[in-house]
């Protein structure tokens, strides 16, 4: 690897689900948001939009962020149960199975009412299903944020190769596990994994639909967490570490456990941070002075911010154009004057008018010594698309970034 003699420092802000589609008065709410300091990086940038997978393609929060972070997921991608262990500091071995969960809400009949279970979790419900053991196989679980989960399966003769649970549709009867596939040896392992994990959900509303912890929500007139959903199984393999790909250490701010978990699973250094929870009541403060203070020891800090994404899943046209105010307010206006290139994105599109992922492309910007500005003034999904960094993909931003901060590896001689 060629190094330039000068080396500068990035930091790169992913604001979760920040594309839209217009709606409200034609305006996505990225457009609708009071957004000065946003603008003026974009001014003094250059734009662009970004198919974080390809082009059409939808992506999820953790393949998209291995592709940002400049992993190809279709290469590197271990299943999303993996990130929420790591994410949530659970230990993973060699054939463990890792699933991301949810508390959800069923009626008696298994159909689903919220697979959210309202977005509240708890760790009381979280710790009667922890220590299980079924078919030999022991349960280790977890509750990270909000209605959020992560389950590791410890035992032998384990698979990944299992379907999800979880239907992504409320009124939707709970799916059974299934293998995915039924080949010689491994079709054994994948059908005691599926078997493992229906017990399991079957165990998880029988011990949960009566707690006392439920039977208060039901006296609030709260939807009960009477079930667990379990998708994206997955198993840890090794991978190059950032430091090992592009050079430089790299360091992780983040609520949610999925974005920690990506980032150990890359070889980052994950800084825990007071106040951070991965909601909308998230303490943008101390994730400035975090990543303020992670440059001492790292050229590289990826600083994520949640709350954008449950605002879209939400259909909160509003709720959603408030974060993004606040996200300029509190958060980019203290991190203008880092000294450090600034690449401020999304990891994929969640519009209000649909409350899911979408394939739209996201805005990006770049904003550094050196770029080429563009002219661009406002920082949105259709100011971005007439900008001079034209139209990436998501593996292509990293190679981008180490090349401005004085990082690269020349093709050719």
């Amino acid at each position: 690897m060629k190094k330039n003699k000068a080396k500068a420092k990035a930091l790169l802000l992913i604001c979760d689900g920040l594309g839209d589609r217009p709606s409200i008065e034609g305006k996505t709410p990225l457009q609708a948001a009071n957004t000065p300091y946003l603008d003026e990086i974009s001014k003094e940038g250059i734009n662009g939009l970004m198919d974080v997978i390809s082009p059409g393609i939808v992506p999820g929060s953790d393949t998209a962020h291995l592709a940002i972070l400049g992993y190809d997921p279709y290469k590197y991608y271990p299943g999303r149960g993996v990130f929420e262990a790591l994410g949530a500091d659970m230990e993973l071995c060699e054939g463990d199975v890792a699933f991301r969960a949810n508390f959800a809400t069923v009626d008696d009949k298994m159909r689903i009412i919220d697979r959210r279970a309202g977005r509240k979790g708890s760790k009381d419900l979280a710790e009667a299903l922890n220590g299980l053991e079924i078919d030999h196989t022991k349960i280790m679980f977890t509750n990270t944020t909000e209605h959020r989960c992560a389950l590791v399966l410890k035992g032998e003769n384990l698979s990944n190769a299992v379907s999800d649970v979880d239907t992504h549709e409320a009124g939707s009867e709970v799916k059974k596990c299934v293998p995915l596939k039924l080949e010689l040896e491994e079709g054994e392992k994948e059908l005691k994994t599926a078997n493992i994990v229906n017990e399991f959900v079957r165990q998880s509303y029988d011990i949960l639909n009566e707690h006392p912890v439920n039977k208060e929500r039901r006296r609030r007139g709260e939807l009960p967490a009477n079930i667990i959903l379990l998708r994206g199984a997955g198993s840890y393999e090794e991978v190059p570490a950032m430091k090992e790909r592009f050079g430089f250490g790299a360091a992780c701010i983040a609520g949610a456990s999925l974005y920690k978990g990506v980032a150990k699973y890359l070889g980052m250094d994950v800084v825990p941070v007071e106040g951070v929870t991965g909601r909308a009541d998230t303490n943008l403060n101390n994730k400035v002075e975090a990543a303020l203070h992670a440059f001492e020891k790292h050229d590289f800090v990826f600083l994520h911010v949640k709350a954008t994404d449950s605002m879209g899943h939400d259909g909160d046209f509003e709720g959603k154009v408030d974060m993004i105010s606040r996200i300029d307010k509190e958060l980019v206006a203290r991190i203008m004057d880092v000294g450090a290139y600034i690449a401020i994105t999304a990891d994929h599109s969640t519009p209000v008018s649909i409350k899911r992922h979408s394939g739209d492309p996201v805005p990006i910007v770049i904003n550094g010594e050196g770029v080429r500005k563009d002219g661009i003034t406002k920082f949105d999904e259709i100011s971005a698309a007439s900008g001079g960094l034209g139209r990436i993909r998501g593996v292509d931003l990293m190679p981008i970034l180490s090349d401005f901060m004085g990082y690269y590896k020349m093709f050719g001689t």
